[in-house]
């Protein structure tokens, strides 16, 4: 689904912005795939920097982490243009530094929002979706769940820690 949403607004920065070109629809789907593995790639290893920088017990650690997930966010970008010209050559270019990340901007906000819609979607249509969701919100009249769903669901509930795998409540 990601990639449809990237075609779209890989489009219309083609349509509305002079310095991003696509000579064809099918090189643009392509650029789309290859800005989804890509930016997956990218969110990869931020997390990962992230992780190191949450983890940093030391004011050195986290100055190194953040200045690691600088040049990951800022180098991404370059990687990205480097990539697309490396693929497709002059058929397809992404412009400059600042309109690609505008596009990656973009691209990750218009994620978030189909994720979101998608979720929306899917608690409208799924009742065991709506279930979870009015028996979260403590409502008297929730639909009914099948018994081995709604014991997962108390348990769930009951004892949010149990998430991570454990038994016992984390200790304060």
């Amino acid at each position: 689904m990601d990639v449809f949403v990237y075609v779209v607004v890989l489009n219309l920065a083609i349509q509305y912005v002079p310095s991003v070109i696509s000579e064809t629809f099918t090189l643009s789907l392509l650029t789309a795939v290859l800005l989804k593995v890509a930016l997956e790639a990218v969110i990869f290893i931020k997390g990962v920097i992230l992780g190191r920088f949450h983890a940093a017990t030391t004011r050195s650690g986290r100055w190194t982490s953040a200045v690691l997930l600088w040049v990951a966010a800022a180098g991404s970008k370059m990687v990205v243009l480097e990539l697309v010209d490396l693929v497709f050559g002059d058929a397809v270019s992404l412009g400059n530094f600042v309109s690609v990340t505008v596009l990656v901007v973009a691209l990750l906000l218009s994620r978030v929002q189909c994720a979101a819609f998608c979720m929306t979607s899917t608690k409208a249509t799924d009742p065991q979706a709506q279930s979870v969701a009015e028996l979260r919100a403590g409502s008297s009249h929730p639909v009914p769940l099948p018994p081995p769903a709604r014991a997962a669901v108390t348990r769930r509930l009951s004892r949010p820690w149990s998430r991570s795998g454990e038994r016992d409540p984390p200790a304060r």
